[in-house]
């Protein structure tokens, strides 16, 4: 049986690590759908939401063409170039570190204009320029236009920058754009110096939400007295679109983004030049998120699935679903750990969503597991023991320990006298009808008590109570059913009269006594049993009935436990082949006059006073006459007291001689 549990679990170990194969499979395969890649990116904006510092690392100035800026200066957009000159030449003369300009100046305009941004530029050289790209489709093709700022501006000292950055799918911003040429790494290396070199990561680490960084409006660049002297000195200068709403940027939407803060309820909208601001911090601090190595993730899931699947095999489904949810909580604890302090981006979906479909896979094997269990403990034993024993067996697996167990049980055997006679005189079909009846009368009684079929043999019946689930009364339980069953002979008695066939008599052992129970058998076959040297007396008993001449003959080991109300006759010691105690048994009686003869008659003969022992006898057959168990009895006092004076008396009959 161990054996086969083994096996079991094996075989369910394998089914729950193929299952988890297939959910690992499917995971896999949803990472290259785009809705996986939604949810990805709704992870990196939340757990920069959670890590983001609040704050800049390096100084850096947006001078924000926005609404007040509008309204103060009554331009409309584009600006003036000279505009633009004058706001560099103040800041430049305020001792800005770098200058950005997130505006592109790509085509000519007025000279005038031009010449005094051109002179502007060269004053504070170098300062940034934004250059652009261009999307043209054709029908053949999507190809794209480098378009960069005038040549007049380059030469005058200006530095061409590409101010384009790289949203998703969602026009969310969250890849870094800090490329060779790109306006972030000019500004960067502008502050860093020719000595240190600077390295663009792959994602942009974000510092908070808008307006993290010192932002002012345009125009307080220009009019003197809105910012105190100094106030650009050794900072960044980025100058770039900001407007939300303004009327003369509708057409220049485009400059405004998604940000990661809009999943954690913040303002969604980034300006570009605030994006521009960002990743010149990030290259200054060489601090930008960059991915955790490929290999994380898979490692993670195999060392994971293991655990996740013995765990689901060993524990109950709650402390399974708990490792789980602690598992997916670590995972999430760790992936904000890296964002926050390693700056590593490390995806914890596809290890979660593992964890959490193992999880379910190795549940539902249990479930499919345990209701084929069920099933089969079902058929089992609903062949032997009562619908509700089967239906506790099923919820509570525990009590039925396979392999077997000792356990002390009350033992039944019944036969059929003149069985084989009556046999003779029907056809094979008319036994088989007259078997089946008996057994369709005697099993719901063994069930209704709570005993357990072992088997039948023959016209034989074997049963037994106190197994597979515990019963402090087995033996009384035993008891009333070999009574009732005996008053189920009598239906079935009389339609055997009816027909004009001899009558039948059952028979009934009963011993209670330590047994093995248990599944027995081969691995291919078994059945649930009991074996024992009590098994061998109880059938040793229901034989001995026909000597003393009754249906229900029991030991007294199953005497000592009944309850008062069950009146019983002792009729004799026996001595069962094996042993060398003898056995006292009894029957059931309910004249107390002829139970208390038997009994004085039986201590008397045992104390070697035979007259004593002759005058109950008399008395008891006075009252019950040819009482078979009183005659045998009272040929056995006549047989000691016949023996010469001194010699042993012989108490007990050997059990085999009945």
């Amino acid at each position: 049986m161990r054996a086969i549990a083994s096996r079991g679990f094996w075989r369910e170990t394998a089914l729950a690590f193929g299952s988890s194969g297939l959910v690992l499979l499917l995971v896999w395969a949803a990472t290259f759908t785009r809705p996986w890649h939604a949810l990805e990116f709704k992870t990196f904006d939340v757990l920069t939401s959670w890590a983001a510092p609040q704050r800049a690392t390096f100084p850096v100035v947006i001078l924000a063409i926005d609404e007040p800026t509008f309204q103060e200066l009554r331009q409309h957009w584009p600006f003036p170039r000279s505009l633009h000159a004058r706001l560099i030449e103040r800041v430049h003369a305020d001792g800005a570190a770098a200058i950005g300009m997130d505006v592109v100046f790509a085509d000519p305009g007025d000279e005038e204009e031009d010449a005094a941004l051109e002179r502007a530029v060269a004053t504070a050289a170098p300062v940034a320029l934004a250059s652009a790209r261009e999307k043209v489709d054709s029908a053949n093709a999507t190809l794209w236009t480098d378009v960069p700022p005038l040549h007049r501006l380059l030469a005058a000292g200006g530095q061409a920058g590409s101010a384009l950055v790289l949203p998703d799918d969602d026009f969310v911003v969250r890849r870094a754009f800090g490329e060779a040429d790109s306006l972030a790494m000019q500004l960067a290396r502008r502050v860093a110096g020719a000595t240190r070199s600077l390295r663009s990561a792959e994602w942009l680490a974000y510092r908070g939400p808008r307006g993290t960084f010192d932002t002012r409006s345009y125009y307080q660049a220009l009019e003197p007295g809105l910012l105190p002297p100094g106030f650009f000195k050794d900072k960044i200068v980025l100058v770039g679109r900001s407007a939300l709403s303004a009327s003369e940027l509708e057409n220049a939407r485009a400059d405004l983004f998604n940000s990661p803060f809009g999943s954690a309820g913040g303002e969604r909208l980034f300006p570009g030049v605030e994006l521009q601001a960002t990743q010149v911090d990030n290259l200054l601090a060489d601090d930008g998120l960059r991915s955790a190595p490929g290999h994380w993730t898979p490692v993670l899931v195999l060392l994971m699935v293991p655990l996740v699947i013995l765990a689901g095999r060993r524990l109950h489904t709650g402390w399974a679903v708990v490792l789980m949810a602690t598992l997916v909580g670590a995972m999430a604890l760790a992936a904000w750990l890296l964002f926050a302090y390693a700056r590593l981006w490390w995806p914890p979906l596809m290890p979660m969503a593992s964890a959490i479909g193992v999880t379910g896979a190795t549940a539902l094997v249990i479930y499919a597991t345990v209701r084929q269990r069920a099933q089969q403990t079902r058929a089992m034993f609903a062949q032997y023991v009562p619908p509700e024993v089967v239906a506790r067996l099923v919820a509570e697996p525990g009590l039925m320990r396979l392999g077997g167990e000792v356990r002390e049980v009350t033992i039944m055997f019944t036969d059929l006298a003149n069985f084989t006679t009556l046999s003779e005189q029907l056809t094979a079909e008319q036994t088989v009808e007259l078997l089946t009846g008996y057994f369709d009368a005697m099993t719901p009684i063994i069930h209704a008590s709570g005993g357990t079929v072992d088997k039948f043999i023959g016209d034989a019946v074997m049963a037994f109570w106190g197994a597979p689930l515990d019963d402090a009364r087995h033996a009384e339980h035993a008891v009333h059913a070999a009574l009732d069953m005996q008053q189920a002979m009598e239906p079935l008695v009389a339609a055997l009269r009816a027909r004009g066939l001899p009558p039948l008599q059952m028979r009934i052992g009963l011993h209670t006594g330590r047994v093995v129970v248990g599944n027995v058998g081969s691995q291919q076959r078994f059945s649930y049993t009991v074996i024992g040297d009590a098994v061998n007396l109880a059938a040793r008993l229901e034989g001995a009935n026909k000597a003393f001449g009754t249906g229900i003959l029991l030991s007294e080991t199953t005497a000592r436990q009944l309850p008062d109300m069950l009146p019983l006759r002792v009729l004799d010691e026996v001595i069962v082949k094996g042993r060398t105690e003898p056995v006292r048994v009894f029957t059931l009686c309910a004249d107390a006059e002829v139970s208390a003869l038997s009994a004085a008659a039986l201590d008397a003969f045992h104390a070697g006073d035979a007259a004593a022992a002759a005058a109950h006898l008399g008395q008891l057959l006075q009252r019950s006459p040819g009482d078979p168990a009183a005659l045998r009895l009272q040929s056995r006092v006549a047989e000691a007291a016949a023996l010469p004076a001194g010699a042993p008396w012989q108490t007990a009959v050997a059990l085999d001689k009945l």
